[in-house]
């Protein structure tokens, strides 16, 4: 289940949800969606193969918290008894470290709230994320951006190769470029 900027997060953060019943005010009520939710859908396919990803920091789509630090230990807290697959956490990205102030790193400071599977994601190089994974911070790391330009990342992490620049103007539905055009590590070498 995706979180960040939808309809589980709009509930979860009180920059949105300005309700003012059992589904609104305190941290318990504003995470009440999001444990309904993640208890329905484990009740049709078991927790086992239910995640959730979170994003503590990031402001997609005007997403705020007054206590973002309060809001999602108590969620992780809570997830830590539902035997999910995992958690994915997010960390901020380079636009909201720079024009916001936001939880920064995300990871080490939630993974005591955590006792399952944790996946990170954000601004990972392959130091980084193997720093990361041999402090315990998180038992994956997740690329996006380098996945999207690079098809053959873990033989390029591999072979310590260089990577193909991310051209972010055709992410996500800019047009036909992107996605299947970047080249392979052999094509490079060509």
């Amino acid at each position: 289940m995706a979180h960040e900027g939808y309809l589980i997060d709009q509930f979860l953060q009180d920059g949105s949800n300005q309700r003012t019943d059992e589904y609104g005010g305190s941290i318990e009520n504003r995470a009440r969606f999001l444990l309904e939710v993640i208890a329905a859908v484990s009740s049709v396919w078991g927790a086992d193969r239910v995640g959730i990803k979170l994003s503590p920091s990031n402001t997609f789509y005007g997403m705020f918290d007054s206590n973002p630090q309060a809001t999602f230990s108590y969620v992780l807290e809570a997830l830590s008894s539902a035997n999910l697959a995992y958690v994915h956490l997010m960390e901020p990205n380079e636009v909201d470290m720079k024009n916001r102030d936001v939880l920064h790193p995300v990871t080490p400071l939630f993974r005591p709230r955590y006792q399952g599977t944790l996946i990170s994601n954000g601004n990972y190089t392959y130091e980084t994320a193997n720093y990361a994974l041999a402090n315990g911070e998180a038992e994956l790391i997740s690329f996006g951006k380098f996945f999207l330009a690079n098809p053959d990342l873990p033989e390029r992490f591999k072979l310590n190769a260089p990577l193909n620049e991310p051209d972010f103007k055709t992410f996500y539905g800019s047009g036909e470029n992107g996605y299947t055009d970047y080249p392979f590590l052999e094509q490079v070498a060509r």
